[in-house]
């Protein structure tokens, strides 16, 4: 078998992945498609322009030849705080097929984040985007030893694309194997420090192949817009990895993810595939309510981060005719590894294992929970991380016989779908019985004034547990206590009764995750 080549036999479900001894994933994702006669063809779309797989390659063999050329050592961490613009393949691929770890990072972050990251990856190389220089510069400056290399993507001195510009177009891939150390992403730390998961060559094929193509059926005609950052594990799979595997067009926006711009850049570039969160397609539907954007090009919406509530599930078909397929993933399994498809689309539902992933439910001491019934999520799939960098004990505790602990808390119906609850953590005892938050927020978001709601658990004057809900209301609708009583009667009669919310706060926005995820922990303190 060819060095640096994957044979893909689809001939049986999942397709078998067989990958050469000597392995550097950027060659199947950048190098192949102008072997295979594609370099005049556009890989990526943005407001300033187009670039050809001929450019992305030559992009990327000068991006690893300017790291070379700094004198970094093979394995050495690259930390990119980097807007979605073709810069940024070409240094997390630059980086990759020079033999260097890129560790892209959320752009959203503040100071003493960046230099968390950078001290606890022991980043050799620094490159952010001027956008966020003083931050940067400002994380910098506190550390004591800082990153040999630090510079801008652009601007005025010794700058990325200065090096760029001087740097060779040929470039040899590092010798690597489908298990070796590729890339990092740190986790989003909503419940405290941010955790480096390391992930292998081998795993941005697995997620692209079972779930781009085998689950979403993406081909080299399609057009990838992504509301999610590169920066996230969504994102990356969405807006990068997912075209680059097939051959496909990457849409990239380096500006702020509103309603308006998703919607200017569905007209715009005319995507087949739409990858949004469900707080976004909330919003969206508000703009709505008095706006007709051309959706016509689109055959798949996407949905992660949260679960999506059938409600908005339902007003968005109505409103555009097009499903939303509601999915789960995280940053260790690099992607969505439980979904809803295009021909199988259920409403509340996370929906069934991707081809490639092993789903099991257990309870509190490991063992299965019967069908139906509240448990802890666990998945095995071949794109999880090794590790956590640094953290063995969490790594021992989120890995445990091949298996992965999500933290999530599902349950599975009798027809085989798979059901959100919530964080494991997140979880109410009410009255001695489990209740899941994501349960009654749905039903809040059943009721024509709500936009988004968030319920967590509050001690009573008794010290009893009861659900406190935390309410956004939609437009046209104004908080009031006879409004409140109107959403407590409402979840009564739509869920058991010791499950309606005894408070009900109304609030302008809650707080969220970079991903969109509500941080309960901040509602209950």
């Amino acid at each position: 078998m060819n060095p640096n080549t994957v044979a893909v036999d689809s001939t049986v479900s999942p397709a078998k992945l067989t990958f050469a001894n000597s392995f550097n994933v950027a060659v199947p994702f950048i190098d192949r498609h102008v072997t295979e006669g594609r370099g005049d063809k556009v890989a990526i779309r943005t407001t300033d322009g187009d670039t050809t797989y001929a450019e992305l390659l030559e992009g990327v063999n000068r991006a690893g030849n300017v790291l070379i050329s700094l004198g970094l050592k093979p394995g050495d961490r690259v930390l990119m705080v980097v807007k979605d613009s073709p810069t940024f393949p070409f240094l997390f691929w630059g980086a990759i097929k020079a033999g260097f770890v890129p560790v892209p990072v959320n752009t959203l972050l503040h100071a003493k984040d960046y230099q968390y990251m950078a001290i606890d990856s022991d980043a050799a190389c620094v490159v952010w985007s001027p956008e966020f220089e003083s931050c940067i510069r400002a994380a910098l400056d506190r550390m004591a030893i800082q990153p040999l290399h630090q510079f801008p993507t652009e601007g005025d001195g010794k700058t990325f694309a200065s090096l760029l510009a001087n740097a060779s177009t040929d470039l040899n891939p590092f010798p690597a194997s489908a298990d070796a150390d590729c890339f990092w992403l740190y986790t989003s730390g909503s419940t405290g420090d941010p955790k480096g998961a390391v992930h292998a060559h081998k795993d941005m094929v697995v997620t692209s192949q079972y779930y781009g193509v085998e689950t979403l059926s993406i081909t080299e005609k399609d057009i990838c817009l992504s509301a999610a950052k590169l920066f996230f594990a969504y994102g990356l799979g969405n807006a990068m990895t997912f075209p680059f595997w097939v051959g496909g067009q990457a849409v990239l926006w380096g500006g702020r993810t509103t309603p308006d711009s998703m919607f200017e850049h569905i007209e715009r570039f005319r995507p087949t595939l739409y990858f949004g969160v469900p707080t976004l397609f909330a919003t969206q539907l508000q703009t709505l309510s008095h706006t007709s954007p051309d959706l016509s090009s689109l055959r798949v919406c996407v949905s992660a981060g949260e679960p999506l509530p059938a409600n908005i599930f339902k007003r968005w078909e109505a409103r555009t005719n097009l499903k939303i397929l509601d999915g789960i993933g995280t940053t260790e399994n690099l992607h969505i590894f439980i979904s809803n498809r295009p021909d199988d689309v259920r409403t509340g539902v996370s929906g069934r294992p991707v081809p490639g992933y092993q789903i099991k439910i257990v309870n509190d001491k490991g063992g299965p929970v019967k069908q139906g019934e509240i448990g802890h999520l666990m998945v095995r799939g071949q794109s999880a991380t090794s590790r956590y960098w640094k953290l063995p004990e969490r790594t021992e505790a989120t890995l445990v016989d091949g298996w992965l602990r999500t933290g999530d808390s599902y349950y599975q119906d009798e027809d085989g779908y798979y059901i959100c609850c919530g964080r494991s953590d997140d979880m109410l005892k009410v009255g001695g019985i489990w209740v899941s938050p994501v349960e009654i927020e749905s039903r809040l978001m059943d009721h024509e004034a709500v936009l988004e709601a968030a319920v967590v658990g509050r001690t009573d004057d008794d010290q009893l547990v009861k659900a406190e809900a935390f309410i956004i209301l939609d437009e046209g609708h104004t908080a009031s206590d006879s409004l409140a009583e109107a959403l407590q009667a409402f979840c009564k009669a739509g869920l058991a009764r010791y499950k309606y919310p005894r408070w009900v706060h109304f609030v302008d926005e809650l707080p969220k995750t970079a991903t969109g995820k509500i941080q309960r922990f901040i509602l209950r303190a």
